[in-house]
């Protein structure tokens, strides 16, 4: 089980402040590095990898720094977000310089493994001049497959991607944490990261703004309401009697199929709705919370 950690880790380009002091313990599994454009994702990746350099803090897996250290290049795969590649090389070229750059065994069938992985094969002799945005980004996963690393970064994997690689991909990193492996991807893909990645780390303006599972995040946003789209029997006796409730901030009918409620504490919610449902003889058959989708914890954060 490999463990990754950044300890109060800053980055800065003269006086221009990347990163800020961030913490984060990442272990097995995927956790996805959220943040807007220019929150320093980017560079934090580049310092997990050991590209660059913190200009104060440390950066450690398994409890030894990763810049300057050969044996634990040998553990990180690294998907970079930069496009610029070998063009005149092929597929296979270029994913083999790799694998002997790794010094791996038997380097021909560790490229043309890797390949097989991002289901590259068939384009696997091709210059990669002539390949689509999708598939250079597929390219660039397999190079960085080619030496089995226990960890995996990527920057925006699924740029260029269109849905059906989008959907191997998401199912290649899905079967990778299962093996155990450290997966860390940032993507402004939200619904994606959602569906395979409960663990978070966000990032704003350089600083480590939350940590953990997003929905958790979420509901401890107390200065928030939290939303609910509501169906019963009856929405608009509902309404009424939910505002009578000290944990409902508002209530409110979405035309005559469905009621939006607002309430403080999730906890008191949840057991108030059966309640007054039950004492009133009202049917409740949908209660969804509209606002822990990971765009919604997202947007909150990044404005709040």
């Amino acid at each position: 089980m490999t463990e990754l950690d950044l300890t109060d880790v800053s980055r800065w380009y003269g006086n221009v402040v990347a990163v800020n002091d961030v913490n984060m313990h990442i272990g097995p599994g995927i956790t996805g590095l959220l943040g807007p454009n220019g929150a320093g994702k980017s560079t934090l990746l580049s310092m997990m990898a050991g590209l660059l350099p913190p200009s104060a803090g440390t950066v450690t897996i398994d409890g030894r720094p990763t810049r300057a250290n050969i044996a634990i290049y040998r553990q990180i795969g690294l998907v970079p977000v930069q496009e610029s590649l070998y063009d005149f090389l092929t597929g296979e070229q270029f994913v083999r310089l790799n694998a002997e750059l790794q010094k791996v065994p038997q380097p021909g069938l560790a490229a043309k493994r890797a390949i097989g992985l991002v289901e590259m094969s068939d384009a696997a002799d091709r210059k990669i001049s002539t390949y689509s945005k999708g598939m250079k980004q597929r390219i660039k996963v397999a190079s960085a497959l080619t030496h089995d690393p226990a960890v995996l970064l990527l920057d925006e994997p699924f740029n260029g991607m269109d849905p059906i690689q989008r959907r191997h991909m998401m199912a290649l990193l899905t079967q990778f944490a299962e093996q155990g492996r450290t997966i860390v991807f940032s993507s402004h893909i939200l619904e994606e990261v959602e569906q395979i990645a409960r663990q978070v780390e966000v990032v704003v303006a350089g600083r480590h703004a939350a940590s953990g599972d997003f929905a958790a995040i979420r509901r401890l946003m107390t200065d928030r309401p939290n939303q609910y789209l509501v169906r019963s029997s009856d929405d608009r006796r509902l309404a009424a009697l939910l505002l009578a409730e000290p944990c409902v901030r508002g209530a409110r009918l979405r035309g005559d199929t469905a009621l939006e409620v607002e309430a403080d504490d999730f906890g008191g919610f949840a057991q108030v709705i059966p309640k007054v449902a039950r004492d009133n003889a009202i049917r409740v058959f949908e209660v969804t919370p509209t606002d822990e989708s990971l765009e919604s914890v997202f947007s909150y954060l990044v404005n709040s």
